[in-house]
């Protein structure tokens, strides 16, 4: 009986003690909220977010590519387990994802991958601004091995008198040419070793499909020492959608879509200047729905040696009476108003939204690259903004009938006159409405196209051999 009597008692202790681990696994356990892919030519991100912060540990394969993340403290749940589905056929960098539990207290996530990467492995903390807020959030960005020439690309369009290559058709040809994913499934992948996730040292690259030469008959010389490039930048993308309207529309698609309109016309003109002809090229900073941080637009406007920059936005505000559209240039000193003071720390906040790799930018870089504005720089601006409005209210109403000025961060490249317009204000239950109307987003296009003929008109840049 005694020892009957010990032994449930001994029973009865062990129950406690897996009572008691259960109630502290739950206590240290995180909870997978929501789980998102981003995939673009420029870079695919695999975003998950949590309620605490997800320890991490990753390594990369190169042959066959795969990137593998261990996240400790975790059991695997549904929220997690649609990671696998949210994968697209045709995306650029991932052909597929396995997920189990490795250990009872750590889920392996193995990406499969259809070409070699740098992979950027971080985390972010939670953040709130205007209508967008995320948790903490666990980020796994895929860039290319490889960093391709955009400029050359322009070169390439320009030699072949092409459509631009950055769109749809490009990336599935790009997608199909791809070697075919390998088979099978494997929890554990051969030879891999679980390392500290310590994100290498890289800014993140600029990416275009590659274009064909052109026929050794081209001379190059003849119709690349005269061609300006527009670089036309959609603000916003991917985990920042920028400001949403009261039926839903996002910023970041409607500036899409009048950038692509306004690239078509670019595209196709050819201006009459007292210096001769001047064809026109446009370059977009991004053309899908990812994110870009403001220093990277900036850059990416630098290496294709852009002539103008012009950053596209839908403006919001608290009540929805505000209404007009807006075009705001760079202040070197105070803002012209209060509002563009507003306007300047809400658009330069996108960062934080969208997610930036902190640990990977060289601060010192950044800083000299974004205070470095010129005043001819500015001048300038002013005169393509001045054409911009005289343009805008022509089709629309306008929010300030003069150019704002600010300390936009986006529009800090020394060398290249630069503009944030907002386009009308999507907070306005009226102007969401015109935003999505394919008939004003074609007439907002051609006004814009002709605020830039003017200023190429009145200002045309000086001739560039820009042959590779």
């Amino acid at each position: 009986m005694k020892k009957h009597n010990r032994q449930r008692r001994q029973l009865l202790q062990a129950s406690g003690m897996v009572l008691l681990l259960g109630r502290a696994q739950l206590a240290w356990g995180a909870s997978i909220l929501a789980v998102r892919v981003w995939p673009a030519v420029e870079y695919t991100r695999v975003t998950i977010e949590s309620d605490t912060l997800l320890k991490v540990t990753h390594t990369f394969v190169a042959n066959p590519p795969r990137l593998a993340v261990d996240i400790e403290g975790i059991e695997l749940n549904a929220a997690l387990r649609d990671l696998v589905g949210k994968v697209r056929n045709d995306d650029p960098f991932i052909t597929g994802v396995r997920i189990g539990q490795f250990t009872p207290t750590t889920v392996r996530l193995v990406l499969e991958l259809r070409q070699p990467a740098k992979p950027q492995v971080f985390t972010l903390a939670p953040v709130q601004a205007g209508q967008s807020s995320f948790q903490h959030r666990l980020v796994l960005d895929l860039y290319p091995s490889q960093e391709a020439d955009p400029l050359e690309a322009l070169i390439a369009e320009r030699l072949m008198g092409d459509k631009p290559t950055l769109g749809k058709d490009a990336l599935g040809e790009m997608i199909a040419s791809q070697p075919k994913p390998p088979t099978g499934f494997s929890p554990t992948p051969p030879s891999v070793k679980p390392t500290p996730s310590v994100p290498p040292v890289v800014v993140p690259p600029v990416v275009v499909p590659s274009v064909v030469a052109p026929s050794a008959n081209e001379k190059p010389a003849d119709k690349t020492d005269r061609f300006a490039v527009v670089a036309i930048d959609p603000g916003h993308g991917g985990e920042d959608p920028g400001a949403i309207g009261p039926n839903g529309t996002r910023e970041k698609d409607v500036v899409l879509q009048i950038a692509q309109l306004l690239q078509e016309r670019i595209n196709k003109t050819v201006l009459k200047t007292k210096r001769g002809e001047l064809p026109l090229r446009a370059f977009l900073t991004r053309d899908a729905d990812f994110f870009l941080p403001l220093h990277v637009r900036v850059q990416k406007a630098q290496k294709v040696q852009a002539d103008l920059f012009i950053s596209l936005h839908a403006d919001a505000f608290f009540t929805p009476q505000a209404r007009g559209a807006s075009v705001f240039a760079l202040s070197q000193g105070a803002a012209s108003s209060a509002a563009a003071r507003w306007m300047a720390n809400k658009e330069n906040g996108a960062d934080a939204i969208g997610g930036l790799n902190i640990k990977v930018q060289d601060q010192n870089v950044q800083r000299a690259l974004l205070d470095m504005s010129t005043t001819a720089q500015i001048n300038d601006s002013l005169k393509l903004g001045n054409e911009m409005l005289g343009q805008i209210r022509r089709v629309g109403k306008l929010h300030k009938p003069q150019v704002e000025q600010a300390g936009f961060a986006v529009l800090k490249a020394p060398d290249i006159p630069s503009l944030l317009v907002e386009t009308a204000f999507i907070s306005n239950p009226e102007e969401e409405a015109l935003l999505i109307n394919p008939a004003y987003q074609n007439q907002l296009a051609d006004a814009l196209m002709r605020g830039i003929e003017n200023y190429f008109l009145r200002n045309p840049p000086l001739a560039r051999n820009r042959s590779t």
